[in-house]
């Protein structure tokens, strides 16, 4: 018999003298997780649809599809995350916020296409189980979930002690919408004369908050508890504003006016994402004049001798979602947002490409006039 059997077989006597080990030994509470779904439950119960078969705990979330409301029902899917938003949410212990912009990050992704959001299912990965900071989480989710109009069927709440710090948590969702197949949209609907509506933001929504955290924490050492006269508030309240959820006002935009397409600003910037709904040979036009980007962005980009270029990269600069409307709605469409309590104006206009041999690359959306100001 080898050394190492040996040995190990000495440690197994060995453990015959020490106390059973458990698994709550481990950091991992059942008793804990038990908790924490009862308190999430009236939050999960807040956020449904008359669809939704069942209650919070089964094995699986059901939803029953209606198919009498569509005769070529096409089912849509997004998932996402936070990001590290995260991290500013849990430097200040506050975590009923973070949930909306999850929500936001998932349904404005869907409705892009002309999906109709229909419910939602989260992860929440964490060092340690805290009944009530998963709760706030869950409640937080749920408002987003009403906002958007979508159910919270469920999910999954896990413990990972030795991986995570015991207050250290990530969040991601999953949604499903559906859209009627004929009233999809997307960058194939795009016509030249169309007109660009950009609507505004709530500030840096869920993107960039790693450079965001870099420039104000680590370069300018500014504390999250600390008033800024810019903001009217704190550092920390300014950064944990959450991500505006479009899902709502972009359907009832659909159903009122000629949307060709719609395009959600994340990573990437205003350009990085509009491009990817302008279908080649077209460009849409835009000016910068029409807006002007929140306080937060010039505090960064001074704080942080951030390039312009630099900074349309990486944030939305103060618009969330566009809309690529025909040129004969842009009235009704501006009218929709406003009674819905939605910051929009006219950025610019789709036109004819100039062939590539012309203009020397694949230009799909150009932004003219000078960068912000900062």
């Amino acid at each position: 018999m080898s050394e190492d059997l040996l040995a190990g077989s000495s440690a197994n006597t060995d453990q015959t003298e020490q106390s059973p080990s458990t698994y709550a030994d481990t950091g991992v509470s059942i008793e804990a997780g038990d908790e924490a779904v009862d308190r999430m439950r009236p939050w999960a119960q807040r956020a449904t649809r008359p669809e939704v078969l069942g209650s919070l705990g089964g094995f699986a979330g059901l939803f029953q599809l209606k198919l009498d409301r569509w005769s070529e029902p096409v089912l849509a899917s997004s998932t996402d995350g936070v990001g590290t938003k995260l991290a500013i949410a849990q430097a200040l212990d506050v975590h009923d916020t973070v949930g909306i912009d999850l929500v936001a990050m998932v349904v404005d992704d869907l409705v892009v296409c002309g999906a109709e959001p229909l419910f939602l299912q989260d992860y929440i990965a964490t060092g340690q189980v805290a009944p009530e900071r998963v709760s706030d989480l869950v409640k937080g989710i749920s408002e987003g979930c009403v906002q958007a109009g979508c159910a919270l069927l469920g999910g999954e709440t896990a413990e990972h002690p030795g991986m995570m710090a015991s207050d250290e948590y990530d969040i991601s969702a999953t949604g499903v919408g559906v859209v009627e197949a004929d009233a999809m949209l997307g960058p194939e609907k795009v016509r030249p004369g169309d007109v660009v509506i950009g609507m505004g933001s709530t500030g840096l929504h869920s993107n960039g908050y790693s450079l965001a955290r870099h420039v104000l924490l680590d370069v300018a050492r500014m504390p999250l508890s600390g008033h800024v006269e810019e903001f009217g508030r704190t550092l920390g309240e300014e950064l944990l504003e959450p991500t505006r959820v479009y899902a709502k006002d972009c359907l009832a935009l659909a159903a009122e006016t000629e949307v060709r397409t719609f395009a959600h600003v994340t990573g990437g910037g205003l350009a990085g994402n509009l491009e990817r709904v302008i279908p080649q040979g077209l460009t849409a036009v835009l000016d910068r004049a029409t807006w002007t980007p929140a306080p937060v962005f010039r505090l960064i980009a001074q704080r942080g001798r951030v390039e312009a270029a630099e900074m349309e990269r990486t944030f939305n600069m103060g618009i969330g979602m566009v809309a690529v409307v025909t040129a004969e709605d842009v009235d009704r469409a501006l009218a929709v947002l406003t009674a819905r309590h939605v910051p929009a104006w006219v950025l610019g206009e789709v036109a004819k490409q100039p062939t590539v041999a012309e203009a020397g690359e694949d230009q799909r959306v150009v932004l003219h006039g000078d960068h912000p100001r900062f």
